[in-house]
């Protein structure tokens, strides 16, 4: 039926095609397009029609009436123009969408979403071929999930018609069992081959996909009874069959089929039983009640020892089964458990479990691939691993690289590694390194290929083109993507310049390759040099070592005083008397060129010290004077508000007014009704002052002389404390409990109050439950008055100084962005519109300060590794309401701890006046001045790393300026 609708489809394409383009061209095109709706949509009904266990012995056919309905249903299409119209438009667009999908596809292989997208559209339009052609594209670069190779199936064996039909079937079913381990697409497979047992041969194909689905498996605790089920009821089916005729034949014959028969059910249950299955009673009731004799001992044994270790493995099953998906966690816990024990065969299944719902991380593959290259070392297996690896997680440069060494260890062909490369360049990395990493582990394998005590060979051809193609690859293709080459040390050519020097004995090339090198930024580390000079020491000539010491002399900027050093060392021992005094000179010239360097940034720094000082003096007179100047205005307002207690009680006023004119001295205009004494003796007229302001007075009057609480800190279990909240807020108590009271029972609000009774805005808020306090840190960032409030656990930090609320990660997270330079007005929603169109967005978080306002930054969470790498290369440089936004993967810098200003020691022993950084830290603005060669810890840590130090010279000054600190903190 699905053959017969497609050739109808194409006959209907052809129509319109044919004929000359006349008026009424458009009118056919559109009653073929809308016939073609039709019977695509009688094949996807097809597609989706359950197939029994008997496949081969019914054919599905195409009654007259079905094609009546069919004809009909296109008939009344063309009559409905309401209808037709929606058609042709819901067609239309599918068919851009498609368009659209395939388009993106050519500029992005690895973009797995587009693929799904396309086959599901397909599949609606009823392009069979199309379709077969996206799956198989789609199955080249990725493993298939479960369900897509369920579904590619079914489609297929609804097709097929004839023996040809069915062996490709059968080649669809051996690519689906290697992409993952999945007992129900197993299931189908034997199923499927049961519908082929009349054909020759069919009946050992049967068994040998039992088999095979026994061993991938048939070890699964909790579905894996289904296999040995299916398995076992096809061959009592058999026997049941063969049974009304055993009594027919003779001993011989009967022993050569049915007893025969009968021993492979007797086998099965016993494999069966002898390995721990969840509700294997049931399998042993079952064998006692079909068994005509008695079950033997051994196998009873078998079963009990099975039950034993079904114990052991329950608690990792039970937890498998209560976790949600992914359940990463709980399928480490079961493999450390099976490692403990040791049997291949489970731990290859457990893995094999775990990474069909943890198929996208990588460290699983690797960890996985690592025991197979270590244990097993069986050649197919590891390399198929290794081959799953990569296309789960083709963005990891790691697995890549563990495969190509794999290949190399099994004996693979060069072509095939060749190939294997080129894929990995392809992959998409999301860092620089990544490339020149994969680029290391091919030129190391390249170089094990040549065989050196040749001068020239093919290999070593295809070595340094390989050296040579590196770095161009890495100059133009990595630098243009990510603005820099992944290798500023140049590691990819120090290695070959070592090779052309040990290995080829070129030195002619190695020292035009370290040329190559100092010139990109390298001259002036030290290592560097010393490195060129180790080579040349090894295999060049003393000329050329006396060159590249004089050279790095002149243009090292790090630890100059070492390579001075050992300019002279090797002068002291080969050189002859005019060299020493040529290098004496070099090196004289050159130490006394940085110390003089050194001296002016010292100095600098020191003047710069000083100023700082100054400015603190300044700010401490500054509050001095202030705080004097606050004083007296107190003085004179007690004096006030004394005569106003005099005034008011010669008019004899309330009682209750007291206090707050007591107070006044906070507000300079008086109450209503009341004048302020002048000179004269009278009165002048003073404003009435709001009933509200009058309120919230009398409010911070009441919360100044309200009794002060000491926080309780062995309450901290059951108390949040919450920060950053309005300061304006009149009541915090009211308005914070019922937003607490929704994650359980608030025994107190305690808002924090100023001397002043003004609120500072934070307070404690404690709970009757500690789980109810955990539930409340879920508040965290909900907005109060249009300011977003903190919600933090209650630590004190005076015996916690380490503790820091920060619910974010600061480590490298690739599977999440950080979008830079946004618009202010830009709003979560429009964000999460564009990010979606690259992938599934799990989560947005819009940066703000602390009143609320946002900052321009957003962090965007992806599912997977992999879109989020496509969506740094589509919206980096994307403008957004005129604004070019920058989009890099998630890698905030490390946070440092601020370090105490101590006073230093110079090396003779001098004091060294202190970095000050002022009252509140340093600012960000501010630059440390100190030369790096100044900045060593400790002339140990040099010696270890860059040899010998000079001894340091101990002064003694009397009195000394600030100069004359700065000259001590140079002398060595």
């Amino acid at each position: 039926m699905a053959t017969a609708a497609a050739a109808s489809a194409s006959e209907a394409e052809a129509e319109p095609k044919a004929g000359p383009k006349a008026e009424g061209e458009e009118v056919e095109a559109k009653e073929a397009r809308t016939r073609r709706k039709v019977l695509s949509r009688a094949v996807a009904t097809s597609t989706y029609k359950t197939v029994g266990p008997e496949w081969d012995q019914q054919e599905e056919g195409v009654s007259e009436s079905d094609g009546d309905e069919e004809y009909a249903m296109a008939s009344s299409a063309e009559s409905s123009p309401g209808e037709y119209e929606w058609e042709y438009d819901e067609e239309e667009k599918n068919q851009l969408e498609i368009e659209r999908l395939e388009e993106q596809l050519s500029i992005n292989v690895y973009d797995y979403n587009c693929h799904v997208d396309l086959i599901r559209l397909l599949r609606l339009e009823g392009e069979l071929t199309k379709v077969r052609m996206a799956r198989q594209k789609m199955s080249e670069i990725f493993p298939l999930t479960e369900e897509l190779w369920l579904e590619w199936l079914h489609d297929e064996i609804s097709m097929a018609l004839d023996g040809l039909d069915r062996e490709h079937v059968y080649d669809l079913f051996e690519k689906a069992v290697k992409d993952y381990i999945c007992p129900n697409i197993w299931l189908e497979y034997g199923q499927y081959s049961v519908g082929g047992i009349g054909q020759k041969g069919g009946l050992e194909k049967v068994r040998s996909v039992f088999e095979r689905a026994l061993s991938s498996v048939g070890l699964h605790m909790t579905k894996g009874l289904a296999i040995w089920e299916a398995y076992r009821e096809f061959e009592s089916a058999i026997v049941e069959a063969a049974r009304p005729i055993a009594g027919f034949l003779s001993p011989f014959d009967r022993e050569q089929t049915f007893d025969s028969q009968l021993e492979k059910v007797h086998s099965l249950f016993r494999r069966q039983l002898a390995i721990p299955l969840y509700d294997m009673e049931a399998t042993f009731a079952e064998y006692e009640e079909w068994s005509e004799d008695p079950i033997p001992e051994s196998v009873i044994q078998s079963y009990n020892k099975a039950l034993q270790q079904l114990e052991k493995y329950k608690p990792y099953e039970e937890a498998l089964l209560q976790a949600e998906a992914p359940r990463l966690a709980e399928y480490q816990a079961y493999i450390d458990f099976e490692m403990k024990i040791g049997d291949p065969a489970r731990i290859q299944l457990i893995f094999e479990r775990a990474l069909v719902e943890n198929c996208l991380v990588p460290d699983l593959w690797i960890r996985y691939s690592q025991y197979l290259d270590r244990q097993l070392k069986v050649k197919d297996l590891v390399l198929s691993v290794h081959s799953r690896a990569v296309r789960n997680c083709p963005w990891t440069v790691a697995l890549w690289s563990r495969y190509l060494l794999a290949m190399e260890r099994h004996g693979v062909d060069h072509r095939v590694i060749s190939v294997t490369f080129e894929k990995a360049l392809s992959a998409g990395f999301i860092q620089a390194t990544d490339y020149v990493e994969i680029w290391q582990a091919y030129l190391d394998y390249l170089r094990r290929r040549v065989d050196f005590k040749q001068d020239s060979s093919k290999e070593l051809e295809e070595l340094r083109s390989a050296f040579a193609r590196a770095l161009e690859y890495l100059k133009q293709e990595v630098e243009e993507r990510f603005s820099e080459s992944g290798d500023p040390s140049c590691l990819i050519m120090q290695n070959w310049a070592r090779i052309e020097a040990r290995l080829c004995n070129n030195m002619q090339k190695a020292r035009e390759l370290w040329d190559s090198i100092m010139t990109k930024g390298n001259a002036k580390y030290a290592n560097m040099w010393l490195e060129y000079y180790n080579l040349e020491r090894a295999h060049g000539d003393t000329q050329h070592c006396r060159k590249a010491l004089h050279r790095a002399v002149q243009c090292t900027s790090d630890y100059p005083e070492h390579v001075c050093e050992v300019l002279l060392t090797m002068e002291r021992t080969e050189g002859t008397l005019e060299d020493w005094d040529i290098a004496v000179q070099k090196t004289e010239t050159r130490l006394a060129r940085v110390n003089e360097q050194r001296t002016k940034a010292a100095e600098k720094e020191a003047a710069l010290a000083q100023q700082e000082e100054e400015k603190v003096e300044q700010r401490k007179r500054a509050r001095a004077e202030k705080k004097a100047l606050k004083k007296k205005k107190k003085t004179r307002g007690s004096d006030k508000s004394k005569a106003d207690e005099d005034d008011e009680k010669e008019w004899g006023d309330d009682e209750e007014e007291q206090p707050a004119k007591r107070r006044r001295v906070e507000n300079s205009v008086p109450p209503a009704g009341e004048a302020e004494p002048g000179l004269s003796g009278g009165s002048a007229p003073a404003a009435a002052e709001p009933p509200s302001e009058r309120q919230e007075q009398r409010a911070a009057a009441r919360r100044r002389d309200a009794p002060r609480v000491l926080h309780d800190s062995s309450k901290d279990a059951v108390t949040v404390f919450v920060s950053n909240l309005p300061y304006g807020l009149r009541e915090p108590a009211a308005t914070l409990r019922p937003l607490f009271e929704a994650c359980g029972d608030v025994v107190e609000v305690r808002p924090i109050f100023s001397n002043r009774g003004d609120f500072r805005g934070y307070c404690y808020v404690e709970f009757k439950e500690e789980a109810v306090a955990l539930r409340a840190l879920e508040l965290d960032r909900q907005t109060v008055e249009g300011r977003p409030m903190f919600v933090s656990p209650c630590v004190d930090k005076s015996k916690n100084p380490d503790f820091k609320v920060f619910r974010y990660s600061t480590a490298l997270e690739k599977h999440k962005l950080f979008v830079s330079g946004l618009p202010f007005s830009c709003t979560k929603e429009e964000l999460e519109e564009i990010c979606k169109a690259h992938g599934t967005v799990k989560d947005i978080r819009l940066v703000t300060n602390r009143a609320g306002k946002p900052k321009g930054l957003a962090y965007v969470e992806y599912e997977n590794e992999s879109q989020a790498s496509q969506a740094v290369l589509k919206m980096d440089g994307m403008t957004i309401k005129e604004n070019v936004i920058k989009v890099a993967i998630s890698n905030p810098p490390q946070r440092k701890a601020p370090e105490k200003p101590e006073a230093r020691k110079a090396p003779g022993g001098a004091m060294v006046p202190r970095q000050i950084y002022g009252a509140r830290g340093k600012g960000r603005t501010q630059l440390s001045l100190l030369p790096r060669a100044l900045q060593r810890p400790s002339a140990t840590a040099a010696q270890a790393e860059n040899g010998p130090a000079p001894p340091p010279a101990a002064t003694e000054v009397p009195k000394m300026s600030n100069a004359d600190f700065a000259k001590l903190l140079l002398r060595k």
